[in-house]
């Protein structure tokens, strides 16, 4: 909570950065600690895992990744428990505007490849990006990650048009 007015002031209240995002820009810090209790309770219920994006030598705030593991199940009278269940892990992350174009975002996504890759029991991770979110898309392909489709009217970016907007979906399995 004590990173809300830096998050605020970053990136949170930046049209540019939210342009291609789920959520507008935000209005206040007020409005930053909410959307952060939100995410906080998200993580404690173990549904959303976050991390802040930081500067290595300076510690300055540069954005958030998060990241969401879903257990898949297999049909429960072909297989044993333990065959049963494997995980596929979602991801996202968005900078702030200074930090564009650095690198820093293709390596916290390739952190997170590797990690979840690492796991036995995770088979799959993908995110997926707007169609017109090029650089996000080239961020996903440097990762490792390969194009699987577009995912038609897939959700809405309320900075962009009220309506469902297609999606380019990224995954790489093993």
């Amino acid at each position: 909570m004590e990173d809300a007015p830096s998050i605020y002031e970053r990136y949170a209240s930046d049209p540019e950065v939210t342009r291609l995002l789920s959520w507008r820009p935000h209005e206040s810090v007020e409005q930053t600690r909410t959307f952060l209790r939100l995410l906080l309770e998200a993580r404690e219920a173990g549904t959303v895992h976050a991390w802040i994006v930081e500067g290595r030598a300076d510690r300055r705030l540069m954005g958030l990744l998060s990241m969401t593991i879903q257990t898949v199940r297999k049909d429960d009278f072909l297989s044993t428990e333990e065959e049963r269940r494997y995980y596929e892990v979602s991801f996202g992350y968005h900078l702030s505007r200074s930090e564009w174009g650095r690198g820093f975002a293709t390596e916290a996504a390739r952190t997170i490849v590797q990690w979840a890759l690492d796991q036995p029991e995770v088979y799959r991770i993908w995110s997926v990006c707007d169609i017109e979110n090029h650089a996000s898309a080239r961020v996903l392909e440097k990762a490792g990650l390969v194009r699987e489709g577009t995912l038609k009217r897939w959700s809405i970016h309320p900075n962009v048009s009220a309506e469902p907007r297609d999606f380019h979906c990224y995954a790489l399995v093993k």
